[in-house]
C-alpha cells in the first residue's frame, strides 16, 4: 500500500487539534506528522516535514493564517493548504484562495466533511492509498446524526443575520488587525466594496491613525485589557469621525483568539457637543454655572452666584486675584492656566475638562470654556470664563463605562466558553460514531474531552442562571440537613472529574458536623471556590471544614502566592476579573451571595504564615427562605 498523505495541523487550540488529529487518524486515510499552535511554528514544521496537506487556522498569535499562508507555501511549495476557521465569511474564503489556499472549511462543519474535503485535495492518490474495501464515508445532511449540527447551523445563521443587519459598523479581525468579516453598515461607512475589506489591515481605514490601532491591539494582546476604544477620521473624504470599540474573544486559558470591532459614526455627536459649548456661553447667570470675566492678565474682574456656589469664594474675596488659584498646585507650577489663556487668545475659544480647587481645598471635576472678548474696535478686553461642576456626571460616566466593560467581558467570555466545548463535543460525537476505528487510549481521550466540555457548559449555565436570579432577587433556597464532610468530598470529586489528574485536592474535616443548607447551592459555591483555586492558584489545593462557635467554617486554599492587594477589595464584586486569564467574573460573586442567603458570609483571609484562603462562614441552623 502506498504511503498515506501527510498532514500538518496548525491551530492555537490544543483541544481542537487533538479532536481533529484523532478523526484523521481514525479514518485510516492520513498520517498526521506534526502539530503547531501558531503561524511561526508552522513555518518551521512545514519546512522540516514538507507535508502533503496543511490544515491552517485563521486567527493565531505571532502570525495569523492570512499572513502565514504565502510564507508557508514558499517554504513548502508542494503542500496544499486548507484554511480551517471559525469565521464565517464568503469574502474571507475568496481572499484565502487568492493567497494560495486550495480549500476553505469552517469549523462548524462536521468532521466527516473535513475528512472528505481533505481527501479531495489528494484525490489523484485516492485509489492507491484508500484501505482495501473501505469506502470513504461522507457526511449526509439527512443523517440522523447530523441533527446537532443543524441546530448549530441555525444558531450561526441567526448570528450572521444580526451581524449583517446591525445599524452600526461591525467587523471581526485577527489579532494583527486584518479584517476577516465586515457587515453592511461598515461597508457603507468606509465607502469600499465588501470584497476589498476582507484581508485588509483596518489601519488603512483610519486615515494615518494606524498607530492608534496598533496601540489598541497591544493593550488587548499584551496588556489583557477587556475593551479599548479610540476615534479616527473615516470615509472617502475623511470628513467624518468614527469611534471604534475593540473587544477580544478569548479561549479557556484567557488568551485572545480574535478581535470584535464596533464602529460608530460620531460626527453628529461631536458637532452637537461643540454647539453645546456655544450655547453655554450664552447663559449669563445660572446657579449651575460659574460665569465670570478675567482681565487681559487673567485676574478675576467679575463674579456671579454660580461661581460663588461652585468655587466657594465670595466676590469680595476673589475679584482682583489671578484665576490660577482655581488650579491644582502642579498645574500652577507648569503654567497651565496661562497656557489656557494663550490658546483662547489664539483660537478665539478654548475648552477642556480637569480638576479644579475650591476655596476649602476640596477638588471637583470641571468643564471649562474660556472665550477671548474683544470690543467693537477689535481691542482685546479680556476673557469670559464658564465653569461647570461635572463631578457627578463624570462619576456616572465612569460607572456606565465600567458597566459596558463588564457587559462586553461577560458576552465575549460566554460566547467563547460556549463555542469551544460545543466544537469539542461535536467533533467527539462524530468520531464515536465509528468507535471501532479508535484505539482504546484515543477513545479514552475523546471521552475525557467530552466529559470536561459538558461539565464546563453545565457550570457556566448554572452560574448565569443563578446570577440572573440573584439580580432579580428571585433566588430561593431548599434547605435540608446535610453532612459537611460529604458536601466537601462531593465537590472535590466533581472538580477532579472536570480537570483529571491535574486537580490535586485534599479534603480534611477534623470532626464531621451536620448543618442545614441547600445542598445544590452550597455545592455550587464550593465548586466555584475549588475551580477558582485550580485555575488561578497552584497545587496542592486544600479544602478544610471545621466546627466554630457560631456554626461551621469552610476554607479553600492553594499553594499560590494569593491575590494581588489591588484586587483583594473587590474579589466578590459582580463581574470583577483580573485580566486575560479571568472568567466571567461571576464565580466569587455567587459564592458570597449564596453564603449570605444562608445567613453567613464569604471572605478572603491570610493566616499568620501568609497562606491565603477563601473562607465560608455558615450558621448550623440558619433561618432560610424556602422555595
Amino acid at each position: 500500500m502506498a504511503q498515506r498523505p501527510s498532514v500538518l495541523i496548525v491551530d492555537d487550540s490544543a483541544e481542537l487539534r487533538n479532536v481533529v488529529r484523532a478523526r484523521l487518524e481514525a479514518s485510516g486515510l492520513f498520517e498526521v506528522v506534526a502539530e503547531a499552535g501558531d503561524g511561526g511554528a508552522a513555518l518551521l514544521l512545514a519546512h522540516q516535514h514538507q507535508p502533503d496537506l496543511v490544515l491552517l487556522d485563521t486567527s493565531m498569535p505571532v502570525l495569523d493564517g492570512l499572513e502565514c499562508l504565502p510564507l508557508l507555501l514558499a517554504v513548502s511549495p508542494e503542500s496544499r493548504v486548507v484554511m480551517y476557521t471559525g469565521f464565517q465569511a464568503a469574502g474571507l474564503a475568496d481572499r484565502a484562495r487568492e493567497l494560495g489556499a486550495s480549500d476553505f472549511v469552517e469549523k462548524s462543519a462536521p468532521l466527516d466533511t473535513l475528512v472528505e474535503r481533505l481527501w479531495r485535495q489528494v484525490d489523484d492518490r485516492a485509489e492507491s492509498v484508500r484501505p482495501s474495501g473501505r469506502p470513504l464515508r461522507l457526511a449526509s445532511v439527512g443523517d440522523s446524526s447530523s441533527r446537532d449540527q443543524r441546530v448549530l447551523d441555525e444558531h450561526l445563521e441567526r448570528y450572521r443575520e444580526v451581524f449583517d443587519q446591525a445599524t452600526i459598523g461591525m467587523a471581526t479581525m485577527t489579532l494583527n488587525g486584518s479584517i476577516v468579516r465586515a457587515n453592511r453598515a461598515l461597508v457603507a461607512m468606509v465607502g469600499r466594496p465588501a470584497g476589498d475589506l476582507v484581508g485588509l489591515d483596518y489601519g488603512v481605514l483610519t486615515r494615518q491613525h494606524g498607530d492608534q490601532l496598533d496601540d489598541a491591539l497591544a493593550r488587548i494582546t499584551e496588556g489583557g485589557e477587556p475593551l479599548v476604544a479610540f476615534e479616527h477620521p473615516i470615509g472617502v473624504e475623511a470628513d467624518r469621525t468614527a469611534r471604534v470599540t475593540l473587544t477580544p474573544v478569548r479561549d479557556s486559558r484567557g488568551e485572545p483568539l480574535y478581535v470584535f470591532a464596533q464602529v460608530q459614526d460620531v460626527t453628529t455627536e461631536l458637532t452637537l457637543r461643540r454647539s453645546e459649548e456655544v450655547f453655554r456661553l450664552l447663559v449669563t447667570a445660572v446657579k449651575d454655572y460659574a460665569i465670570f470675566l478675567l482681565d487681559v492678565d487673567g485676574r478675576v474682574a467679575s463674579w456671579n452666584a454660580g461661581a460663588e456656589y461652585i468655587k466657594g469664594y465670595s466676590a469680595a474675596e476673589i475679584v482682583g486675584q489671578h484665576f490660577r488659584v482655581f488650579y491644582p498646585t502642579a498645574e500652577q507650577a507648569s503654567r497651565h492656566p496661562e497656557h489656557n489663556l494663550e490658546m483662547a487668545l489664539r483660537d478665539g475659544v478654548y475648552a477642556e475638562e480637569g480638576w479644579r480647587v475650591r476655596r476649602d481645598g476640596s477638588t471637583f471635576w470641571a468643564r471649562v470654556v474660556i472665550t477671548a472678548v474683544y470690543d467693537d474696535d477689535g481691542r482685546h478686553r479680556g476673557f469670559a470664563k464658564v465653569t461647570r461642576d461635572q463631578t457627578e456626571q463624570r462619576a456616572h460616566e465612569e460607572e456606565r463605562r465600567r458597566a459596558l466593560e463588564q457587559q462586553a467581558h461577560l458576552l465575549t467570555v460566554t460566547a467563547h466558553e460556549l463555542r469551544t466545548p460545543a466544537a469539542v463535543i461535536d467533533g467527539a460525537v462524530a468520531m464515536l460514531r465509528d468507535g471501532d476505528e479508535l484505539d482504546p487510549q484515543r477513545r479514552e481521550q475523546v471521552l475525557d474531552a467530552m466529559s470536561s466540555s459538558v461539565l464546563r457548559l453545565q457550570r457556566l449555565i448554572t452560574d448565569l442562571g443563578t446570577a440572573s436570579d440573584v439580580q432579580a432577587e428571585a433566588l430561593a433556597l431548599a434547605p435540608e440537613s446535610m453532612s459537611l464532610g460529604s458536601a466537601l468530598s462531593a465537590s472535590a470529586d466533581r472538580v477532579r472529574a472536570a480537570h483529571g489528574s491535574s486537580a490535586r485536592i485534599q479534603v480534611r474535616v477534623d470532626r464531621d458536623v451536620d448543618l442545614v443548607a441547600d445542598p445544590s447551592r452550597l455545592g455550587q459555591a464550593l465548586d466555584n471556590l475549588l475551580e477558582n483555586a485550580i485555575r488561578h492558584g497552584r497545587p496542592p489545593v486544600a479544602v478544610v471544614g471545621e466546627r466554630t462557635a457560631r456554626g461551621v467554617r469552610i476554607a479553600v486554599s492553594d499553594g499560590g502566592t494569593g491575590v494581588q492587594p489591588r484586587l483583594a477589595g473587590r474579589l466578590f464584586d459582580r463581574f470583577a476579573h483580573a485580566g486575560p486569564a479571568a472568567g466571567t467574573g461571576l464565580g466569587l460573586y455567587l459564592v458570597r451571595e449564596i453564603a449570605r442567603l444562608h445567613g453567613g458570609e464569604a471572605s478572603y483571609v491570610e493566616d499568620d504564615s501568609g497562606r491565603p484562603s477563601f473562607v465560608l462562614d455558615l450558621p448550623v441552623q440558619p433561618e432560610i427562605p424556602r422555595s
